[in-house]
């Protein structure tokens, strides 16, 4: 199987064209220039600010009350991009996320049984199975963050931590 150019490159100099893009205003990191999958690519926590700087207020503040909720419930996770929205990981695995969208904002457990096994607590809420959905300016309750949260590690490690 032949190799692309692209693959063959340093990781460097990969890298650099990355940062070069995201100085040049580009909202969201270029994971296909390094060839690193998204599931598994940790950036810092600068790039989830600058994924934040580009929403328009109410999202901002919403998903920055959102974070800031994760970690301080999950003050060990990483902080992430996962299929190019914020996202935490524990232990290497992918225990929370959030995005915005044109009618709405998500929480987003990165497994498909969470919020259907917690029907009762979001209830009220617009949900698919792997995403549940909140209005701009209605935060989601630190209370049920920590329910979601707590469900995702469950079964992630078999306890909370």
């Amino acid at each position: 199987m032949r190799r692309s150019g692209l693959l063959r490159r340093p990781i460097e100099r990969r890298t650099r064209r990355v940062e070069e893009r995201l100085d040049a205003g580009a909202g969201s990191v270029c994971l296909d220039l390094l060839r690193v999958d998204p599931e598994n690519a940790a950036v810092s926590q600068k790039e989830i600010d600058r994924y934040l700087g580009t929403l328009d207020e109410p999202k901002r503040a919403t998903l920055v009350q959102l974070r800031d909720t994760i970690v301080a419930i999950v003050p060990d996770a990483e902080q992430c991009i996962s299929y190019g929205m914020p996202a935490f990981k524990l232990r290497g695995k992918t225990i929370a996320g959030f995005g915005a969208f044109k009618s709405h904002l998500s929480y987003l457990p990165h497994s498909g049984s969470v919020i259907p096994n917690l029907a009762e607590e979001t209830e009220g809420y617009t949900k698919t199975k792997g995403s549940l959905h909140f209005p701009f300016d209605e935060p989601l309750s630190k209370g049920l963050v920590k329910q979601l949260l707590d469900a995702r590690m469950a079964e992630a490690f078999g306890s909370r931590r």
